[in-house]
């Protein structure tokens, strides 16, 4: 009778491989089928990338990677004061990040004994919080005159510098900019 007993009560699954196929197509196999469905559903009706502008889908199909921009080098200079309103002005004119305001001797001083060669390398290279300031809106003759003009205001005395390639205003050629501390 014992033996009858335990007979009733034993169920298909007989040893651990049965058990881990029940497991895995219980409970692992929904939650695949739930994944795909619903990947199914969410994909199904959207309309194909371009389909309102073919000719703006197969632009952007056929766009380079890279862009190139070519600027017009025979443009005049923009003055120092010009190029500090743009490029400078945020932080030079109201000090953010410790940086030296225009007008202020005291803290240009130090700056404007270290030449002017430092100067407009410290602003195409970047120095302490100020990111470096080439390659943007303006070249690199226009940042040297925007650094002439803010350490000019501020007691230094340079001469806003020209291209290399460039006469100066007078007609004579390009002068090196002159380095006195003030």
């Amino acid at each position: 009778m014992s033996d009858t007993h335990e007979e009733a009560h034993t169920g298909p699954i007989k040893n651990p491989k049965q058990l881990l196929l029940t497991v895995f197509l219980s409970f692992v196999l929904p939650v695949f089928a739930i994944i795909g469905l619903v990947v199914f559903v969410t994909s199904g009706n959207k309309p194909a990338e371009g389909v309102a502008n073919p000719e703006m889908a197969i632009a952007q199909r056929i766009q380079k990677v890279g862009m190139v921009e070519v600027r017009d080098a025979n443009r005049p200079l923009r003055p120092g004061e010009e190029v500090f309103k743009g490029q400078c002005a945020a932080c030079h004119a109201t000090g953010a990040a410790g940086a030296p305001k225009l007008g202020d001797a005291a803290a240009w001083a130090p700056r404007i004994q270290t030449g002017f060669e430092a100067l407009v390398q410290s602003a195409l290279k970047g120095k302490g919080a100020m990111a470096p300031q080439g390659g943007g809106d303006f070249d690199d003759t226009e940042i040297a005159r925007g650094v002439a003009y803010m350490a000019n205001a501020s007691g230094g005395k340079f001469e806003e510098p020209n291209r290399p390639d460039a006469p100066a205003a007078d007609g004579a050629a390009a002068p090196a900019p002159a380095a006195s501390g003030g």
